[in-house]
């Protein structure tokens, strides 16, 4: 079997906050329509790294980035870089839950309605994909004018999944997505995102490592901004190839 094709990759990535050096030569390539678990002690950069492939660091004042990151081969960070159409490629979902204070339908049309889209049936269209994708309309399609704020947590997670969905992106992103929820919301966004890979490229941070080893193909451990590891998840988990790995997966610190 073929290795697959690369749908993100960082060569020799360096992040700096103003004289902190965030993230240290940071070089791998993350697999399309595959999830990548990216995991370690809380401060590793691990977030300011997934947060690179959609320039969401670039909000941050006094943020510096060399070397290359790309997304579908083309580089993020070149002069020419389209951002909004990055951002519709490259979607994200955020620890917390952020609704729109605004109905179930208004939050998963909102992208494409700003993207200039405006007949009713295609939006229908999109609301009911984006929905059944991220496994919410058999529970909402029948209160979809009611606020998105009356959804449970779990619920409003998924939501926000669904509004990431109806943009069409390639690439999902997804910061501590089940970090707030009950074991039984987390579950559902497992079951989802499992789903979901068959179509998408998925990289998810997490500090739960039992949830990185139930869903992930592969994945990458980072420690003081530098990545330490990547493979796959089996052999990470099972064998890994370093011992400061192994002292973190077996709880030992983090």
């Amino acid at each position: 079997m073929s290795d697959p094709t690369s749908a993100l990759a960082a060569r020799d990535l360096h992040l700096y906050y103003g004289e902190t050096h965030a993230l240290k030569g940071i070089t791998i390539e993350l697999p399309e329509r595959q999830i990548s678990a990216l995991i370690g002690p809380s401060g590793c950069g691990k977030s300011t790294f997934l947060r690179c492939f959609n320039r969401m660091n670039d909000v941050i004042e006094g943020v510096r980035v060399e070397g290359g990151v790309l997304v579908e081969g083309q580089d993020v960070y070149r002069e020419e870089a389209d951002l909004e159409n990055l951002r519709k490629r490259v979607g994200m979902v955020f620890q917390k839950s952020n609704p729109f204070p605004m109905s179930i339908r208004d939050n998963i049309t909102f992208g494409p309605r700003m993207a200039g889209i405006r007949a009713r049936d295609q939006l229908d269209g999109i609301l009911e994909r984006s929905l059944k994708q991220a496994d919410l309309w058999q529970e909402v399609r029948e209160r979809l004018e009611n606020s998105a704020l009356d959804l449970s947590g779990g619920q409003q997670q998924r939501l926000c999944i669904a509004r990431a969905l109806a943009n069409e992106p390639d690439i999902l992103l997804l910061d501590e997505p089940a970090s707030a929820l009950d074991p039984i919301s987390t579950a559902k966004i497992e079951e989802t995102l499992l789903q979901l890979k068959d179509r998408y490229t998925i990289v998810i941070v997490t500090h739960n490592l039992q949830q990185a080893a139930r869903i992930a193909d592969q994945t990458a451990f980072f420690m003081l901004g530098e990545l330490v590891e990547f493979s796959d998840t089996t052999t990470m988990f099972t064998n890994p190839g370093e011992g400061i790995t192994e002292e973190y997966i077996t709880g030992r610190f983090g």
